[in-house]
């Protein structure tokens, strides 16, 4: 029989690649493109564009937020400062207009005009004082009218402190008292010696507008200032016109931010008192007459309606039921301030702005651009990042595609490895045996032609993970040199990603078949074999290194070197490194890391808190199986056979078996399988020294063993003439295919 055990655990990411092997499909360019293309799907390289996509979001909202955030300070600046050139610019204006009136209102002339026409006025009586008065008034037009067309007023009147116009260059405004009503709070204001700016407001007489029409309603804004008697005191008012949409809007209208901006004034009353940029559009949304001359001063409230109207939204209240935009809200509330963040203005159309109100002319001031505009290099900005994007998510998927496709062909490319029967520089001849992880192949070195077991993962199995534990399991193998333990000759990989290792091959039985086809063994046979496994597992101890799965099927009965009954320990797949954290993080997420039935407490209580002495408590549950054929615990769960490894003490070998054994024997069994560590021999070699002590020590001699594996060999199940046992053995059992099942053990 040829027997080999697989590995279950093997970890490491160190071990480098061997040399190209000597498959016809290596040799190949396809051989060496699967090389690659395996290590691109190993490594999923199409994640990493994911993960781009990912920090590009995270850097893309960031970024865009300190973008924003850098513009919105920017267009703050701008229209505050907009606004207070505007302002500053109107404010001088209105100065110059007051400083205009209450000089012509101060000239000799005028104020001398002004006192006769007051009496000729008071005194009037008859058709020679109406053509006196007739006289004044010529003269007063003549004083006036240079200074009017100077100073761009539109008109003039002088009104009685009673509000009667007493004067003006209109002949059919005299006598009216129209203006009374509208003025009345100005005239108490001019009683007091107070020059007052009137904002816009729509006139209560008839008047002619910019068409040339008679009526009433025309926009209308005065100068008031006080005419004044020789004591200096105010006997009259003197009222300059200035047309709202001459010199007033125009001033307004001088600067504004792109396409879109505009500054307005407005009323107390949340009434736009100058003209919009944007009268043609207000018409079309309704919010002033379609009708030649119609424009938007003193006809636009400014009230949000509370939706876009350019985008069809027609609000369900009336105009003057809507609130109030922000903006006017604010300066009527006296806040003065910005708002870049966006607000519905009168056509509910998203703005930036910034304002102010002016108390000394009773009116505010606005300036503001609509949002879209403001922000549009921003709004830029997503489309290049949705563009990154999308190249990220294609090459994503790309590399996907790619990845699958190199898989396939990876795989084409190990089965026809495989077919081959050639691995590296070994020639595979018959398939030992498969696992969940790997295959093992008999075969044998191309120039040495020696006979080699050689493992190797399965080419669906082959990931990170699975790489690191093989090359482990080499490594760490590697660095024992005991004769009891397994040699591993070589370690390779090929082209087409097939990963190896190759290890002397050996031809013998593992101890579980063992006792199972023969039985329990005699007391010398017992110690001879825990003997050299102690010898080997001294070595991995030394090195720092614990091999946690000791159990029969790990250990190999064989015929080498002439020798008989040569024990080999196999699988290091487990194997820790005591003082390496590392190593020791490895296995960390596993809850159990060995077999049950040979399991020491600790490594069932803390399995990462395992020592030498763990493997000594499962070679004593090995001598207890070799010597009386039955595992320490028989139990049928899991969970009770941990439990009994943990509290329950083992019953004696001798009375296990009903007949005595040699009392140090079995005290050296025992003292293995002690609960505590301390109490354990604590060393391989202390357990060495323990079973020597045995009478039956050296009862089994090297003609004993050649004996039996003379009849082992010749045993019908083992492909030679039949030979009953003698009373070392029982009969053999039915045909077995041990080597499978012994390669696979720990699969």
């Amino acid at each position: 029989m040829k027997f080999w055990n697989f590995s279950r655990k093997s970890v490491s990411a160190s071990m480098s690649a061997s040399r190209p092997g000597h498959l016809s499909i290596a040799k190949s360019r396809m051989g060496r493109s699967m090389t690659r293309t395996g290590l691109l799907l190993k490594r999923q390289l199409w994640i990493f564009p994911l993960l781009a996509m990912v920090v590009l979001l995270a850097i893309g909202y960031f970024l865009r937020q300190a973008i924003q955030h850098a513009m919105q300070e920017n267009i703050r600046a701008q229209l505050q400062t907009l606004l207070e050139v505007e302002t500053s610019t109107l404010k001088d204006w209105l100065t110059a207009q007051a400083t205009a009136a209450e000089s012509m209102a101060n000239d000799i002339r005028v104020r001398e005009v002004v006192y006769e026409l007051m009496d000729e006025t008071a005194n009037r009586k008859d058709d020679v004082a109406a053509t006196s008065t007739g006289n004044l008034q010529s003269r007063l037009r003549k004083e006036l009218a240079p200074r009017l067309s100077a100073h761009e007023f539109h008109s003039y009147m002088v009104l009685s402190q009673a509000g009667t116009i007493l004067a003006a260059d209109d002949d059919s405004l005299l006598g009216q008292t129209g203006y009374a009503t509208m003025l009345e709070p100005y005239l108490r204001r001019i009683d007091d010696g107070d020059t007052v700016i009137v904002p816009p407001r729509p006139s209560k007489i008839l008047m002619k507008d910019d068409l040339g029409r008679l009526r009433s309603g025309v926009p209308v804004m005065l100068v008031l200032t006080p005419l004044r008697d020789a004591g200096f005191q105010p006997i009259a008012t003197l009222a300059l016109r200035i047309s709202p949409d001459r010199g007033f809007t125009k001033i307004l209208q001088q600067a504004q931010m792109g396409e879109t901006g505009e500054t307005y004034a407005f009323d107390r009353e949340g009434r736009m008192v100058s003209n919009s940029r944007f009268d043609e559009e207000l018409m079309q949304l309704g919010l002033i007459v379609d009708e030649p001359g119609s424009q938007s001063i003193l006809h636009v409230l400014l009230r949000d309606p509370g939706g876009n109207l350019q985008r069809g939204f027609r609000p369900a209240l009336r105009r003057n039921e809507l609130p109030l935009v922000k903006p006017v809200a604010e300066a009527l509330a006296g806040r003065d301030g910005y708002d870049v963040a966006g607000y519905r203005d009168y056509r509910g159309v998203p703005r930036a702005g910034a304002w102010t109100f002016l108390p000394k002319y009773e009116m505010g001031i606005l300036t503001e651009i609509d949002l879209a505009e403001a922000y549009r290099p921003l709004a830029i900005l997503p489309y290049t990042f949705w563009g990154l994007l999308a190249l990220l998510a294609i090459a994503a998927a790309a590399i996907f595609g790619f990845s699958i496709i190199t898989t396939r062909l990876q795989r084409e490319a190990q089965q026809a490895a495989l077919e081959t029967k050639k691995l590296g520089q070994y020639q595979l001849e018959e398939k030992l045996g498969a696992g969940g992880m790997g295959i093992v192949y008999r075969g044998r070195h191309a120039i040495l032609r020696r006979p080699t077991a050689i493992k190797m993962l399965q080419p669906d199995r082959i990931n990170e993970a699975s790489i690191e534990r093989f090359e482990r399991e080499v490594q760490l193998t590697c660095q024992l040199n005991h004769p009891n333990t397994v040699q591993v000759y070589d370690y390779g990989r090929t082209p087409e990603g097939l990963f190896y290792y190759a290890m002397e091959y050996l031809d013998g039985i593992d101890l579980q078949k063992l006792v199972e086809r023969y039985g329990p063994l005699p007391e010398g046979r017992v110690i001879r074999i825990l003997n050299q496994v102690c010898g080997s597992l001294f070595e991995a101890h030394a090195l720092g290194l614990v091999h946690r799965d000791i159990k029969p099927a790990n250990l190999m009965l064989n015929r080498r070197g002439g020798e008989p009954d040569v024990i080999k320990v196999l699988d290091f797949g487990l194997v820790k490194a005591m003082n390496d954290q590392q190593q020791s993080q490895l296995t960390s997420t596993e809850s159990l890391t060995g077999t049950p039935l040979y399991m020491p407490p600790e490594a069932i209580q803390t399995p990462n808190n395992v020592d030498g002495r763990s493997d000594l408590y499962s070679l004593g549950a090995v001598g207890y199986f070799l010597l009386t054929g039955h595992p320490v615990f028989d139990v049928g769960s899991i969970v009770d056979l941990c439990q009994k490894h943990v509290s329950e003490l083992p019953m004696p070998p001798s009375q296990r078996l009903g007949r005595p054994v040699s009392a140090e024997l079995e005290a050296a069994l025992l003292s293995c399988l002690e609960k505590s560590r301390s109490k354990r021999p604590q060393t391989a070699r202390d357990l060495a020294t323990l079973l020597a002590r045995a009478p039956s020590a050296h009862a089994w001699s090297i003609d004993d063993a050649d004996i039996w594996w003379s009849r082992y060999e010749r045993d019908p199940s083992h492909g030679l003439s039949p030979k009953t046992t003698d009373a070392v053995t029982s009969k053999p059992s039915a045909t077995t295919d041990h080597t499978s099942q012994t390669y696979m053990s720990n699969e």
